[in-house]
């Protein structure tokens, strides 16, 4: 018995021979010159263009997420470069691979953690404390680390946390998930007994679930803006390369390692 088709459609966009539409908008006549990527982004992934406030939110959570210096993916990605210099999108796949639980992967799991919490936003719970707390008592129950709460470097406060949260302020964003990510914090830092400030990606899960995106897409915001970064970093180890000093340095420690008789059979 045969199968039934289902319909293939999109709404992404479309081509004709004289026609190029995205998002139901004329690409050449409405978009280019009049938008920016930030707020092409938002239209790809909410489908429809945003307003003024979502504009400014959205474009700072994507500039906060482009360049944190010589991480280990921005490394990947020279490293790759170095191997396979004809092959720049190699470098950069190779870079947005190394995004997970460690690197902005925590931004999607702020996002979930605040989203289960508050399944409805318009219909948010009374006591946002007595949540908050509920919800350290379980992570500490459980070992593990709250999402987008604690950062190794930026103590007391995470620089980036007070300019997003004024932001979503001053465009009318300061919700419910805002106030419940300002609890969670407060209620850790009580619980484990050391200073744990709201981190940019608990900033940007708090942002995010404002501005009503889905958890599961969070993370592409760190992908897009990522992406960005490490073209960037390609084109400086282009000028000015350090990956292959960072690898004949790494090879002649380890070399010499092993000859002092440090390991190695």
């Amino acid at each position: 018995m045969s199968r039934k088709r289902r319909a293939i459609v999109t709404e992404m966009g479309y081509s004709t021979p004289d026609r190029i539409v995205v998002r139901g908008h004329d690409l050449p006549g409405e978009l280019l010159g009049r938008i920016n990527l930030g707020d092409m982004a938002f239209l790809e992934m909410m489908g429809r263009m945003p307003t003024s406030g979502e504009s400014v939110l959205f474009n700072a959570l994507a500039v906060t997420l482009v360049e944190h210096g010589l991480t280990p993916s921005a490394l990947s990605a020279r490293l790759t470069f170095t191997g396979a210099p004809e092959s720049i999108q190699a470098a950069v796949a190779a870079g947005l691979s190394g995004l997970g639980s460690v690197f902005v992967g925590t931004t999607e799991d702020s996002a979930r953690l605040l989203q289960e919490a508050i399944p409805d936003p318009h219909r948010p719970p009374g006591d946002l404390r007595a949540l908050a707390a509920r919800i350290v008592a379980d992570w500490h129950r459980r070992g593990a680390l709250i999402p987008g709460i604690g950062h190794p470097l930026h103590k007391p406060i995470d620089p980036r946390t007070p300019r997003l949260f004024a932001l979503a302020a001053e465009n009318g964003f300061d919700g419910p998930y805002i106030a419940l990510m300002q609890s969670v914090a407060a209620e850790a830092a009580e619980v484990y007994g050391k200073v744990l400030p709201i981190n940019a990606t608990g900033a940007i899960g708090a942002c995010c679930s404002e501005l009503r995106i889905p958890w599961r897409a969070c993370r592409g915001i760190g992908v897009f803006a990522r992406a960005v970064g490490l073209v960037g970093h390609i084109m400086e180890e282009m000028h000015t390369p350090i990956a292959r000093e960072l690898w004949t340095r790494a090879e002649d420690e380890a070399r010499e390692h092993a000859l002092a008789g440090g390991g190695g059979g």
